[in-house]
C-alpha cells in the first residue's frame, strides 16, 4: 500500500512540474516575404549567373564522374521567328 502511495505521489510531482514549465518561444519571421535563394525559385539555384534546377546540377556531376570530362551545357531554346 505504501508503494502505491509513493508511486502516485511521484507521478503527481512529475505531472505538476511538467505543466509548470513555460513553453519555448516561437521564432517570429522578420517579414511576411520569404526570400528564395538568388531569386531563381523553388528547387532551382544560381550557377554562373544562370538559374538551373538542382537535378541538372546532379546530372552534370554524375556525367563528370563517369566520363572524366565536363558536361556540355544545354543549348538554349531557339525563339521562333516573328
Amino acid at each position: 500500500m505504501i508503494r502505491l502511495i509513493v508511486i502516485a505521489g511521484f507521478a503527481l510531482v512529475v505531472a505538476t512540474s511538467a505543466q509548470g514549465m513555460t513553453p519555448a518561444p516561437l521564432l517570429q519571421p522578420d517579414s511576411l516575404i520569404t526570400k528564395v535563394a538568388a531569386g531563381c525559385g523553388v528547387g532551382r539555384t544560381m550557377v554562373n549567373g544562370k538559374c538551373m534546377s538542382r537535378i541538372e546540377k546532379r546530372h552534370e556531376r554524375r556525367h563528370e564522374r563517369r566520363t572524366g570530362q565536363p558536361a556540355t551545357p544545354a543549348a538554349p531554346a531557339a525563339t521562333p521567328p516573328q
